[in-house]
């Protein structure tokens, strides 16, 4: 059965009347959640095609961690991890996103046969990148972030979070328009975990319909995430007084479904999730209650 899986084969062929689902696929040693277990091509393609039987819109191929504390990778060997296996990911027809900070590998990957560039240097943004977005005239994934993986916790300081964030997502919109990237490929992220403490992200997820008012399909990032952990480590806590335990990133997915249910109902383009299924079967519960509810 496996044999036969194929994904949508172009960006232009996905659903468009729902919330999309991202399927991360890391090609590294060091993710926070599954560094090394997907780090040949071979694993890495088969976890990949297991996410498309599973539901999978998208495919959101990274080759280097952005973990708060990761150590960075030259573009180089970014791309030795990657490009094999977006070639063959290409094979399928699967729709893929390059999950990068550096042009170089962005245009690389596009020119292997992914369709997105996801884009996670927020406020670094760079004009090269810019550059080769407005080249390629593909979708655009805009991410707000501040810092980079070692000084992000730090920048973690809001007066007002959506407002703030919505203003620096639309001073780097402006950037990449003044670029010539057009409007229309242009989606945004409010980068959850990304310079985000306390409260944060959890008030950005209550804001999903102020984030759509800047006039973008809206992507949902908050997959087993620190910020679901800590929000769990303290419910385990109230509930058993235990002593020092701390949920591991795939005992998160229970409250990543639950967020991406919300997401959803609030008209997310699409979340972006490690484990598929649960999420697909969500989204698939949020559809059939709206279809019967417009009757």
């Amino acid at each position: 059965m496996m044999e036969n899986i194929r994904g949508w084969g172009s960006y232009e062929n996905l659903p468009a009347d729902r919330t999309l689902v991202m399927g991360i696929l890391n090609v590294t040693p060091d993710s926070f959640s599954d560094g090394g277990q997907h780090y040949g091509v071979e694993d890495a393609v088969a976890h990949a095609r297991q996410m498309i039987a599973d539901g999978a819109d998208i495919i959101d191929v990274g080759g280097e961690s952005t973990r708060p504390g990761s150590v960075r990778i030259t573009a180089e060997e970014e791309q030795r991890r990657i490009l094999p296996v977006i070639r063959e990911l290409a094979k399928m027809g699967a729709v893929m996103s390059v999950d990068t900070l550096n042009p170089e590998t962005a245009r690389a990957s596009i020119e292997a046969g992914a369709h997105i560039i996801n884009d996670v240097s927020g406020m670094s943004l760079r004009d090269d990148m810019i550059a080769v977005a407005a080249d390629l005239q593909i979708p655009y994934i805009l991410m707000h972030a501040r810092g980079d993986s070692n000084t992000m916790d730090s920048e973690a300081m809001y007066e007002d979070t959506v407002s703030e964030i919505c203003e620096e997502l639309t001073t780097l919109r402006q950037r990449l328009l003044d670029g010539g990237v057009k409007p229309e490929n242009i989606i945004i992220d409010p980068g959850l975990g990304f310079a985000k403490a306390g409260d944060q992200d959890w008030e950005l997820l209550a804001g999903i319909d102020r984030l759509k008012e800047l006039g973008h399909p809206v992507l949902i990032a908050g997959s087993r995430k620190r910020f679901v952990a800590t929000l769990l480590d303290a419910e385990d806590d109230r509930r058993a007084q235990s002593l020092g335990h701390h949920r591991s990133p795939a005992n998160r997915d229970g409250a990543t479904t639950t967020i991406s249910t919300i997401s959803a109902q609030q008209g997310a383009w699409a979340v972006r999730v490690h484990n598929v299924q649960p999420t697909a079967d969500a989204i698939a519960v949020v559809e059939t209650l709206r279809r019967v509810a417009e009757k």
